[in-house]
């Protein structure tokens, strides 16, 4: 039991770390600060940024292009910090899965696949800065990041059996969850690809962008993945039609987003008895609907980084309510 219960305190740990390693990510990204270090994995050479006035006069002769700005320098660092941090905790939960191994409901395969996802992860937060915010390697280390923090939450709520479903639900609503969970997943890697492409403020107004409700659009090279190397993307490389291809596909998919999981969650309502079926059901619809507000705010103040930094918040919880939910109708095989 007592093995049980740390495994189940460093998973708890390590998804709250997740969560918070997955926001301060976004502030460093919305707040311009992804390349305050021009280097990986430290800052200017140094593990810490430098302040002192002879080391930023080294590190502004060593990197000419991008000279020290320190505040930015020290969001990007505290971020790898934590990142850092929590690479350890990952691997120290898949250190106890293997000693746990051979006990009864003990995961295995998860833990120590998250551990060589975190190590990917880290490249693809070296590749971030090296490749110059290339905007489908930022769009990938924001969906690394959201499933680790999926994958963790996951891990520990099946290990602890938190969540778990203890009345009769409706078989096919296992197909809805998942299909949900897709959807959210969908609509986080679009939300990605619009921030990463500086095209979440293209279109000042709601709900026409550009006060017309079919503006030009360029998807061919709104969409275009790969674009070479050696080319800097901070502040955007698109055009405005191909950015608005991405703002208004983003509006779109949030609009399916809202409209599906708001169905789920009512359905669920009506036709579970299970509490916790019905506490997650009411956990996405609130987070539903609060995400979406948030998105209308972000497009009518222009976004704010308070606003914009919630909304990737909202849109984690949103992503552990559906990781809940698929747990819940698949804890209980003999009832479901």
């Amino acid at each position: 039991m007592m093995n049980k219960n740390l495994f189940n305190r460093l998973g708890l740990a390590a998804t709250v770390l997740a969560l918070f390693v997955v926001v301060l990510g976004a502030y460093v990204r919305l707040s311009d600060a992804g390349l305050g270090c021009p280097d990986w994995p430290g800052c200017y050479g140094q593990i810490v940024v430098p302040e002192h006035h002879s080391d930023v006069n080294v590190a502004n002769q060593a990197y000419p292009e991008r000279p020290v700005e320190a505040a930015k320098a020290w969001k990007e660092m505290v971020h790898r910090y934590f990142a850092g941090t929590l690479g350890l905790l990952i691997l120290a939960i898949a250190i106890r899965a293997w000693i746990q191994r051979k006990e009864r409901q003990q995961q295995v395969k998860v833990p120590i696949g998250l551990v060589g996802l975190v190590i990917f992860q880290a490249l693809l937060g070296m590749w971030t800065v090296t490749l110059l915010l290339k905007p489908v390697v930022v769009m990938a280390h924001l969906i690394g990041g959201m499933s680790i923090l999926g994958l963790l939450w996951w891990v520990t709520i099946r290990h602890a059996g938190w969540l778990s479903s203890s009345a009769y639900t409706d078989v096919s609503f296992r197909r809805l969850a998942l299909i949900g969970l897709v959807i959210v997943a969908l609509q986080i890697m679009l939300g990605g690809w619009t921030s990463a492409n500086y095209a979440a403020v293209i279109c000042p107004d709601f709900p026409t962008c550009q006060n017309r409700w079919l503006p030009p659009m360029d998807f061919a090279n709104g969409f275009t993945l790969w674009r070479g190397l050696g080319v800097d993307y901070e502040g955007g490389v698109l055009g405005n039609d191909a950015r608005v291809a991405i703002h208004v596909t983003h509006r779109i998919g949030a609009v399916i987003t809202f409209i599906y999981l708001l169905w789920l969650g009512v359905q669920l309502l009506r036709k579970s008895q299970d509490q916790n079926t019905r506490l997650i059901a009411g956990s996405i619809i609130a987070a539903v609907c609060v995400q979406f507000l948030l998105g209308i705010a972000n497009v009518l103040f222009s976004l704010p980084l308070p606003v914009a930094v919630a909304h990737n918040g909202v849109a984690a919880l949103l992503l552990l309510t559906l990781v809940s939910l698929n747990h819940n109708l698949r804890s209980t095989a003999g009832r479901l």
